[in-house]
């Protein structure tokens, strides 16, 4: 089971909050895509969220965007920063990247984000939501949502 972006911020708005505020507090953050021969592969990259989706654009045959192509399946993190703080925790999304081939969707993100063309356009159908943050310097806490079960937490000492 998937869902876009908009489907978790209505299941889950104070976590989608968080999640959005740590990939927008740094510019760069971590994809993993598969390669031919399934091993990982991870590249730096920049995400939107517009419109109700988490965008991934990217250089036209880059790696990421032919590994996409062939297995749409990703992992991405958001940049924790610098130094341990991690203010907001670590933040990590997984699910599947759709290519975007309609010219009116592809222009109306390239008005608003304005990126080098051409562009490959993935949107996201997410599978997986997960934050981990330390808790009155006592507990690590770990938060899950996947589409269409409850959001699970688990505290650890």
């Amino acid at each position: 089971m998937t869902a876009n972006w908009a489907s978790f911020v209505a299941a889950e708005p104070d976590l989608a909050k968080t999640v959005e505020e740590r990939f927008g507090a740094f510019t760069h953050h971590v994809l993993a895509t598969l390669r031919k021969d399934g091993s990982p592969r991870t590249t730096g990259l920049e995400v939107r969220f517009l419109n109700g989706e988490l965008w991934l654009g990217m250089m036209p045959d880059s790696r990421k965007a032919l590994d996409l192509r062939r297995d749409p399946r990703f992992a991405l993190q958001a940049n924790p920063g610098e130094g341990t703080g991690m203010g907001g925790g670590d933040v990590r999304i997984s699910g599947r990247a759709i290519e975007v081939e309609d010219p009116e969707t592809k222009a109306a993100y390239g008005e608003e984000v304005e990126p080098p063309e051409p562009f490959h356009l993935f949107r996201t159908e997410l599978t997986e939501v997960v934050r981990t943050y330390v808790e009155d310097d006592t507990y690590l806490v770990v938060q899950a949502w996947k589409p269409g079960e409850p959001l699970r937490t688990v505290k650890r000492t």
